[in-house]
């Protein structure tokens, strides 16, 4: 590590310098705290007995090595301030952390483990024009051995004996684990973080997530974590005034808290640039990690998020600066924004005056969907713009869509169960909603559940209830997400999202009927898909398609395969004079294959 390049916030390799790292001599540790007046190293291997680092360098960082010291064994620096105060602080490079409640840090070797997914990377791409449909998952809440253990979860090991063959079946190509740094909060999802360099070692060790990478990425799915730049926990054994001062967050405390109760990093420091950087880049060098969404963008634009209070022009500069470096050292990986802001070209690159990064979250298309869905049906056709509204901004962005689990989380409800109406009325409306998304420019992204109808709100503390596999409407729901999902994967119509002359409107003004043709063009075929969002028959339906073309039904979401009214092997629609005519059942969509009649 270049240490002027760590100060002036440059350095991306910084944890290749600190934390503990394992050599044929024993264990070196080196810790930055340049406010305090010494540091020590305590832990298993000197029965918790002060081993006084010694300054190197510029006097700012401490550093030991201890030959006892070994894999597995829990320390921590005892760290003094000016006025002789010590507190015993987990290690902020640390590579492992012992399970909640324990707070110690936990020496691991991150080299030992060899990875056979080079052919992998070598092919991997920010998949601009190809899919993205993409699985988010809380690891702890997908499967466990026991709800009834608040301890119950599967580990990396086994989860990678399950999870890549799932994904694969039903038509996922990426997956996005909520974050896996080490948290000492179960409630906090992994936001509130201790550990930016320590997986979670609620499912195992550092070495084990590298096998449940490997393991998915043998399956060709790639894996994006997120990965939280704005905040930390406000643990005092953890980041907070981890040298006797404020090193990483704010002196003034209007700054330094957010709504989330936590602390704010200092963006206009170079060393806590240089920590985020830095760890950013260690889980896509050290865990072959395939892209980051970055949370809560919105409060690295706007100070504590509140556009009134003006841009913060550090952290702003920040994010660009870490982007831009990402991409330099990981060209082909993944870098999404989850920003509420309007604020322009957060997903365009750095040289074109924007953030750099590849995507960012749609969240006025999620609530807007949304918002319909849970509509009564005969308000409607008052709100039908809603879904067409999206397309009017769309092309300012790069844009994913997202059903996140803060759509499906406590008091919010899941996406099934915010369709309106009874029960049964659920399952035709989110069938024809997921259509709809499909077909919908942007790349894709659903929360664990969707793809089988989960209707209890997410709990971090219980799995998902696959025991509702065992009703019908939920099985033939499952089956019908995999269908569609397989058919985004394998037509090319649906990929190239960002061109405007691949997408348009082939009816958006059936306003009465709540009916909407969407058509996304390629060589390969185009696809045509009609949804009737209305809880009535429509008759009499026709849409034109141009007389080269001949349609080949892909999908019905009223088939009875699916628990639908529609017998399968029906004809649902003729064709004549370059015209689509059907009669359309209430809550329901269809996919339609639309090639030249003569193929050249």
């Amino acid at each position: 590590m270049d240490i002027n390049a760590f100060y002036r916030g440059e350095a991306f390799d910084a944890y290749e310098y600190y934390g503990a790292h394992i050599s044929p001599e024993g264990t070196v540790f080196r810790t930055y705290a340049p406010h305090a007046s010494k540091v020590a190293v305590v832990g298993d291997f000197c029965g918790w007995k002060d081993m006084p680092m010694t300054p190197v360098g510029d006097g700012r960082s401490f550093e030991l090595l201890i030959p006892e010291a070994e894999e597995g064994m829990r320390y921590k620096y005892r760290v003094y301030d000016r006025n002789g105060h010590f507190i015993d602080h987990c290690d902020p490079y640390g590579f492992g952390m012992e399970l909640r409640p324990g707070t110690c840090s936990v020496v691991r070797d991150i080299s030992g483990y060899t990875f056979s997914d080079s052919e992998w990377l070598e092919q991997r791409t920010d998949c601009r024009d190809k899919p993205l449909n993409i699985y988010e998952m809380h690891l702890g809440s997908w499967k466990r051995v026991s709800d009834e253990d608040e301890n119950g979860w599967y580990t990396y090991s086994e989860l990678a004996e399950m999870l890549p063959d799932y994904l694969t079946e039903y038509g996922y190509n990426y997956v996005e684990f909520m974050p896996l740094s080490e948290h000492p909060a179960d409630e906090s999802w992994g936001y509130q973080i201790t550990g930016f360099f320590a997986p979670t070692s609620r499912y195992g060790t550092p070495e084990q997530l590298m096998e449940l990478v490997d393991a998915l990425h043998a399956k060709g799915i790639g894996v994006i974590m997120d990965f939280v730049p704005v905040h930390f926990a406000v643990d005092h054994y953890a980041l907070t005034e981890f040298d006797g001062t404020r090193l990483y967050e704010f002196d003034d405390d209007d700054a330094g808290y957010n709504e989330w109760g936590s602390r704010n990093f200092i963006h206009s420091r170079g060393e806590v640039r240089s920590f985020l950087c830095s760890a950013a880049d260690y889980w896509l060098t050290v865990y072959h990690i395939d892209g980051l969404r970055m949370d809560a963008v919105r409060n690295l634009i706007y100070w504590n998020g509140r556009d009134y209070l003006g841009e913060n022009k550090y952290a702003i500069q920040f994010v660009k600066d870490m982007n831009c470096g990402l991409k330099a050292r990981h060209p082909s990986a993944i870098l999404a924004a989850e920003d509420s802001s309007a604020h322009p070209k957060v997903a365009a690159p750095v040289f074109d005056g924007g953030l750099g990064f590849d995507y960012k979250w749609d969240l006025g298309w999620m609530h807007d969907t949304l918002e319909y869905f849970q509509s009564a049906p005969m308000y409607r056709t008052r709100d039908y713009h809603k879904l067409t509204f999206s397309m009017l901004y769309f092309y300012n962005e790069k844009y994913i869509l997202p059903l996140s689990h803060d759509e499906n989380v406590h008091g919010k409800a899941t996406v099934l169960q915010k369709m309106n109406g009874q029960y049964d009325d659920k399952f035709p409306q989110a069938r024809a909603l997921y259509m709809y998304m499909i077909a919908h420019p942007g790349k894709k992204l659903n929360f664990m559940g969707s793809e089988f109808g989960q209707l209890r709100e997410w709990d971090e503390k219980r799995q998902q209830d696959w025991d509702m596999l065992k009703y019908p409407l939920h099985d033939s729901f499952r089956e019908y997400i995999r269908r569609l999902n397989h058919i985004y994967l394998t037509h090319t119509a649906l990929h190239y999202d960002y061109d405007p002359t691949n997408f348009r409107w082939e009816d958006c003004s059936s306003t009465d009927r709540c009916v909407y043709a969407i058509r996304r063009n390629s060589a390969d075929g185009d696809i045509l898909a009609v949804l009737n969002f209305s809880d009535w028959y429509q008759p009499d339906y026709s849409v034109d398609i141009g007389e080269e073309y001949t349609a080949e039904l892909l999908l019905d979401s009223d088939s009875q395969l699916y628990s639908g009214t529609t017998p399968e092997g029906e004809t649902v629609f003729t064709q004549e004079s370059g015209r689509l005519s059907m009669d359309i059942p209430p809550y329901s969509g269809r996919m339609f294959l639309l090639k030249h009649a003569v193929q050249k």
